[in-house]
């Protein structure tokens, strides 16, 4: 996580979105060969595994050397009863730049709010309290509900049916990768569409 944070602060200049909704909410270089949408779901245990110890990696040997721009894309599952909201305070959060550290926050205390419900109390943990207020009144925003249900509507139009599905786009080319991802068959798809 904390090579995620430093990667985050070294991207900073390079933060791009293909519409304000992805504002905040990617990484890298938007013209990167590659691009790599990231389906998930802030109550499952397989998405958790996926932002702490896969994008890690993903990050070191493909987004911060400029060969894949990475999208985080919300889809809340409807068994999981606090992951909408979940998804609309890191939606929120994005609109302030803080959509890494709220989706970091979020992951890390997984099993402790979604066993509470006090999705709330996690994510005000990694916000001044002047970013709090304002990421409790845009959460109920009705351009950020829109943002959260556009992305969870997109994932539906790519037949998604499932947390955590990776979308890797090179040109016309499409690959979902979904489920637990093993990081070296991911490399080995990434490499060869580099070639």
């Amino acid at each position: 996580m904390k090579l995620f944070a430093l990667a985050l602060a070294a991207l900073l200049p390079c933060l791009a979105a293909s519409s304000d909704a992805d504002s905040g909410k990617s990484l890298g270089s938007p013209s990167a060969p590659i691009q790599i949408e990231v389906f998930s779901d802030f109550e499952c245990p397989a998405c958790k595994g996926l932002h702490e110890q896969i994008l890690p990696l993903v990050m070191r040997d493909y987004v911060i050397p400029g060969k894949v721009f990475l999208v985080s894309r919300e889809f809340p599952l409807p068994m999981h009863p606090y992951s909408r909201e979940a998804a609309s305070y890191a939606t929120a959060a994005a609109r302030l730049g803080k959509y890494q550290q709220v989706a970091d926050t979020l992951f890390l205390n997984q099993v402790a709010w979604s066993a509470s419900g006090k999705v709330w109390d996690t994510v005000a943990n990694v916000l001044t309290p002047v970013e709090a207020k304002k990421v409790q009144l845009l959460a109920k925003d009705p351009s950020v509900l829109s943002a959260v249900q556009h992305d969870l509507d997109a994932g539906r139009a790519a037949s998604i049916n499932q947390t955590p599905t990776m979308i890797v786009t090179r040109g016309a080319n499409r690959f979902p990768v979904a489920g637990a991802v093993n990081y070296n068959l991911l490399r080995s798809l990434l490499d060869g569409l580099l070639k």
